[in-house]
């Protein structure tokens, strides 16, 4: 871990651009073909002017994050409560931040919670949250 487990310390940063094809990727993986990710002729027509990505393709950035931040404690141990503010459209750059907020004990292990947040490259925020995870 490069940085120090206390309150106000903040995790290393995450950027990723959102393409189109990174969103029909994540349809046939997923399954969801709704066409307001993949049909871009039909997403113009609606309210929301374009294709936009899943939601949960954006949740992946963040567990991506917290994983390079925490290893296999966030894999085994990980939890995520997270509110969807924005969509993220092709071509945006999107940032996951996070930002220790508390550090407890717990069974041998030290609990952290931890803020999070996405934003574009226009700073509109995608999503905010809070993660915990066990460190061993």
């Amino acid at each position: 871990m490069g940085f120090e487990l206390k309150a106000g310390v903040s995790l290393p940063e995450l950027k990723r651009k959102v393409t189109q094809a990174d969103i029909n990727l994540y349809a046939r993986a997923s399954g969801d073909y709704n066409p307001i990710h993949i049909d871009p002729e039909f997403a113009k027509k609606t309210p929301l002017g374009g294709t936009i990505a899943h939601g949960m393709l954006i949740l992946g950035y963040v567990s991506e994050m917290l994983t390079g931040a925490f290893g296999m404690d966030w894999l085994e141990s990980g939890k995520l409560d997270v509110r969807f503010k924005a969509p993220a459209r092709p071509e945006n750059t999107v940032t996951v931040s996070g930002k220790i907020t508390a550090v407890g004990d717990g069974n041998g292990a030290k609990l952290v919670k931890i803020d999070i947040e996405c934003h574009n490259q226009n700073n509109e925020t995608v999503i905010t949250g809070e993660a915990s995870v066990m460190v061993k």
